[in-house]
């Protein structure tokens, strides 16, 4: 979308990838996964699968931006291997559950980390943040990639600094956490699956580099490196983070609450230092929602080429704006944070999203099945990895099917109403 040729570095496109990565799920998933496993050693172990999995989807995406190099992610991978339906189903989830839902999690988590500090309920913040940051993309002050850059290495800071601190302090007497091995058997239960929705939440964003491809400089060797170096990366600090946080604040403390991170500052740092530490974080996540807000309505502009429903919403004001777009998404968004907990609109979003990344790596395998090897980026150990990929996406899919069918459903509900988009999209453009 850049409309002069200076193209990005693999630092650039890999700190992308970081500032899509370090986002909500690193710091409030950790709560509601020890609702469903109280065992240390089994939670830290599905962190670490969740960044295997990462992995194996990065190298996977690499490929497949390299063999059909063209932005726009999965909506531009599904629609050209399958059919152009599910392409468009893919932007419709991107819109919808990608970005909304997204800034939704985003803004409760906020809601959560800053009412200590305003004294507002959690909802009210989180309504207020969306309304005010879309009105300010409305006018459209369009924030340097500079500044995006300064808050990106801010975040990676407070997330390094948070896990070291975890690690290395000594923990508080009452912080008790079970790490006996003999726990780790839980793995195998249905909540291990759930649990596991929640941790490839946190990863999503491996894949934000594949976005961006066009503007790749050289992308057959900077777009793997960004992803697979972003991914490693990150999968090392969100393990240390939560380890951390393990460590410092005991499982009792904190099952069931959204804003992790504050309850293990304070247990660090004391109260005081707690706050200040969760008001930065409610910061950090408030510039994620912006970034947000700015990015998706463009992904609807893109796909306004090949469909009239995204034409319409991605039109553009006289001062190069998509004003439908951005509103749309932001009143889905509040619709989310209004009706939904936010441990529905995370198990919601994340099937869904599961979902899409799984049919792009199936894509992957056809993909190979049809052509011979390319000349561009090949995945390491084909096709490993990619199984390895569809196998945890499968598990942890399918236990949520069975465990969670009220979220899965709506996520299904939701995939339906594109359905119907592209019905009356084709039918229009007809």
């Amino acid at each position: 979308m850049s409309h002069h040729n200076a193209k990005i570095g693999w630092r650039s496109a890999a700190a992308l990838v970081l500032a899509n990565m370090i986002g909500t799920g690193a710091f409030t998933t950790l709560g509601l996964q020890l609702e469903w496993i109280s065992s240390g050693p089994a939670l830290l172990l599905l962190w670490a699968a969740g960044g295997l999995v990462a992995w194996c989807g990065a190298v996977s995406y690499a490929e497949l931006g390299t063999r059909l190099p063209r932005s726009g992610g999965e909506a531009h991978f599904l629609g050209e291997i399958f059919h152009p339906l599910l392409g468009f189903l893919s932007g419709w989830v991107s819109l919808t559950v990608g970005f909304a839902a997204a800034v939704a999690l985003s803004a409760m988590a906020v809601g959560h980390y800053l009412a200590a500090w305003t004294g507002w309920p959690p909802m009210l913040t989180a309504a207020g943040s969306i309304v005010l940051l879309s009105l300010a993309h409305s006018l459209g002050t369009r924030q340097s990639s500079r500044l995006q850059n300064v808050l990106t290495g801010l975040k990676l800071l407070v997330v390094l600094a948070l896990g070291v601190a975890g690690a290395c302090l000594p923990a508080p007497v009452h912080a008790e956490v079970d790490w006996s091995i003999r726990s780790a058997d839980v793995l195998w239960s249905p909540g291990a699956g759930v649990a596991m929705i929640s941790v490839f939440y946190a990863f999503s964003g491996w894949n934000a580099a594949a976005y961006i491809v066009e503007e790749i400089d050289q992308p057959r060797r900077n777009l793997p490196r960004a992803l697979v170096l972003g991914t490693l990366l990150v999968s090392g600090l969100f393990l240390l983070l939560q380890y951390g946080f393990l460590r410092q604040a005991g499982s009792a403390a904190l099952r069931g609450q959204i804003d992790v991170a504050q309850v293990a500052a304070e247990a660090m740092f004391g109260p005081a230092t707690g706050q200040w530490v969760s008001v930065l974080i409610g910061v950090l996540l408030l510039t994620g929602i912006s970034a947000m807000i700015w990015v998706g309505p463009r992904v609807v502009r893109a796909m306004g080429d090949s469909h009239q429903l995204w034409r319409t919403f991605g039109e553009l004001t006289a001062a190069g704006i998509p004003l439908r777009a951005t509103w749309l998404q932001g009143g889905i968004s509040l619709f989310l944070v209004f009706t939904s907990s936010f441990e529905r609109v995370l198990l919601y979003s994340g099937f869904v999203l599961q979902l899409f990344t799984f049919l792009a790596v199936v894509g992957l395998l056809v993909l190979r099945a049809r052509t011979a090897r390319s000349a561009g980026y090949s995945s390491p150990l084909y096709p490993l990895p990619q199984l390895v990929f569809l196998a945890f996406s499968a598990w942890s899919l399918g236990y949520l099917l069975v465990n969670q069918p009220l979220e899965s459903l709506l996520g299904l509900l939701n995939v339906v109403a594109g359905l119907v988009a592209y019905f009356f999209d084709v039918r229009g453009s007809e």
